[in-house]
Parts: C-alpha cells; sequence; structure tokens
C-alpha cells in the first residue's frame, strides 16, 4: 500500500452579512455561515471538510474580517495547482468557493421569492491560501477587533444601515458618560457579569480597547482584545448603552465588575450593530508558542470565543 498523504491545510479570510444566518456555528436544519462554508467546501473536495474559526458569532453579528482553516484533501489542491500553477491555486479555489457560494445563496433566496444580483452572496472569501499544519485560526490568534455602530439620531436615519446600524429612539446618547463606563472595563478582569459562561472555561480577559465616540451621525464603539467569551461583547456595549441613556450611572460598570456574578449581569445590546472587523495572528514562527499558551489560558474545547 502507498503511503497516505498528508492533506493540505488552507487559512480562509472571509467576511459575511450575518442578517439571515442563524450565527457561524453549524446547526442542523437551520442556515448558517459554518454550514453554508463547509458545504461549499464539500462539494469542492467531494469529502466532508471540517473548519475551525477564529471567533464564533452570534446570530445576527457580521464580519468584516473572520479567518478559518481547513484540511483539504491533496487532490484538490494539486489539481489546481497544475492547472493555474503553484500561484494561481489559492485564487483559482477561492473563485471556485465563491461560485458555489454564490449559487447557493441565490437559489436559497429564490425559494423564499427574493432577488438578488447574479454572482453575489452574504458570505464571501477574500483570500484562500496554503499555511502550515500548525497554524490554528482559533488558537494563533493574538487579537480580535470589533466594531458596534448605532444611531440616536432618527431624523437623519439611513435605511441603507438598517442591517448593521442600531437605531436608538431614547434620545440622544451621552457619549461622554458612556465613555467614562467604558475606561473602568479595560485591563485584565474577571468578566463573569457580561458573559455567559461555559462549563470549565475561565471568564477571565484582557479588555486591550473599548473606546465609544461619535463618527458622522453614528456613534460607534471600538473593542478589541486578546478573545471574548459568549456574549460579552454584546454585554460591553448593553451596559454603556444604559449609562448613555442615562438610566445608570457611569459607576454602575465598575460595580458589574467587581460583583462579578450572573445575578447583576449586564444587559446584551442587539446583534445586528455588532461587526467583527479584524483578527490578529502572530509572525508564522511564533504560532506554535501563542497555540500552547491560549491552549493553556482558556478553555481547549470545541465552544471557541462568541459574541
Amino acid at each position: 500500500m502507498g503511503a497516505v498523504t498528508a492533506p493540505v491545510r488552507v487559512r480562509l479570510d472571509l467576511g459575511y452579512d450575518g442578517t439571515d444566518f442563524h450565527g457561524w456555528a453549524r446547526q442542523p436544519g437551520l442556515r448558517t455561515v459554518e454550514g453554508e462554508l463547509s458545504k461549499a467546501l464539500t462539494l469542492l473536495s467531494r469529502e466532508p471538510v471540517d473548519l475551525t474559526v477564529a471567533g464564533r458569532t452570534d446570530a445576527g453579528v457580521h464580519a468584516r474580517h473572520q479567518v478559518a482553516h481547513a484540511d483539504l484533501p491533496v487532490g484538490v489542491w494539486a489539481r489546481a495547482a497544475e492547472r493555474f500553477g503553484p500561484a494561481g491555486a489559492s485564487q483559482a479555489l477561492s473563485r471556485r468557493l465563491n461560485g458555489v457560494l454564490a449559487r447557493s445563496f441565490g437559489e436559497w433566496a429564490s425559494m423564499r421569492g427574493k432577488s438578488v444580483p447574479r454572482g453575489t452572496s452574504d458570505v464571501v472569501v477574500h483570500d484562500l491560501r496554503e499555511v502550515g499544519r500548525h497554524f490554528d485560526a482559533r488558537f494563533a490568534a493574538t487579537g480580535r477587533h470589533y466594531s458596534y455602530r448605532m444611531s440616536d439620531q432618527p431624523q437623519t436615519w439611513d435605511p441603507l444601515r438598517r442591517r448593521d446600524v442600531v437605531r436608538i429612539e431614547r434620545g440622544k446618547l451621552n457619549v461622554s458618560a458612556m465613555g467614562e463606563a467604558a475606561r473602568v472595563l479595560l485591563g485584565e478582569h474577571d468578566f463573569l457579569s457580561f458573559c455567559r459562561p461555559r462549563e470549565g472555561a475561565t471568564t477571565i480577559r484582557t479588555l486591550r480597547e473599548l473606546s465609544i465616540r461619535r463618527e458622522g451621525d453614528l456613534v460607534v464603539a471600538r473593542i478589541e482584545a486578546d478573545a471574548f467569551c459568549h456574549s460579552m461583547v454584546r454585554s460591553l456595549v448593553g451596559a454603556c448603552l444604559e449609562v448613555g441613556l442615562g438610566r445608570k450611572a457611569p459607576t454602575w460598570t465598575r460595580d458589574l465588575l467587581e460583583a462579578r456574578s450572573r445575578d447583576s449581569a449586564a444587559p446584551i445590546a442587539p446583534a445586528h450593530g455588532l461587526v467583527l472587523e479584524k483578527v490578529d495572528y502572530p509572525p508564522e514562527a511564533e504560532w506554535a508558542r501563542r497555540i500552547t499558551e491560549s491552549r493553556r489560558r482558556r478553555d481547549s474545547g470545541p465552544g471557541g470565543e462568541c459574541c
């Protein structure tokens, strides 16, 4: 018998409009980002393909830059390289994958009586390339960057932004107070009051950025950390929103943080205002160290981070 050839690990950089997805994670009978992408990869590979993602997003949450990895049969990569050359294999497979995703999106929309532009989809792979077998999209990541967009000016409401901007109709937000409430949350803390904890997983995280400011007609929160636990990003924004609307004092977020209790948990902001903007990775030489460090600090189960 001949030697079994190891599959080719590929990194996928992608974006998606989360409006019509039931989140990232594959679920029977529901349309999810992982489900659509796995189905398309399986069709190309002619065998089941599993994905590992940098951070699982909840239903309705969008991503401008998400990262996942998958192991493809070596024959898929070899055939593309033979036809298009080693340098063109990535582009060719990416183009084919997006074609499959677009067809699937068109069929899904048609079944619901919707008309969508030909060749478009609500999930798009921007880049697909071969990486070393030791790359891990989840555990090698060193940072996740999110934004959350709100509008407290109904008179200038842009209907084209209804899918990614939360409309605030209960008064003008006090952005200064929101910023004050946000600053006390920076650094390494136990964010139990801002998370839905998973059994056996730590809720200690290092929050590097939580800034809130006006950008044109919008109020935008920018959030960055090494990782987030389940619902943490939207809970951080939800707490700051309570302060911005005058329902709570800016010191309330410190009280929540110090309580470290689900009995006084922060409210969760609506999903559609949240966008995963970017995922950071170290140079390849540092992947192994980062993966070991991440597994030691956090739960290594299949759950992953959520927002």
